[in-house]
């Protein structure tokens, strides 16, 4: 991905207490995972992604 599709994907997932991983995007959702972006909750039976501090930074959101 690059910076743009990772800022607007960050976006969507910052405006909701968490966002529902979206079907066909699981590859995105877990690379913003490993570069420590998002947290991924799997134990729910919809994975949800919730950003990190991290990913707030990256924003530039405080």
């Amino acid at each position: 991905m690059d910076r743009s599709e990772i800022i607007e994907l960050l976006e969507v997932i910052n405006q909701q207490v968490s966002s529902s991983v979206l079907g066909g995007r699981d590859d995105d959702y877990e690379e913003l995972e490993s570069m420590g972006l998002i947290t991924i909750d799997r134990d729910a039976v919809q994975w949800a992604a919730t950003i990190t501090p991290a990913g707030i930074a990256y924003l530039g959101h405080d």
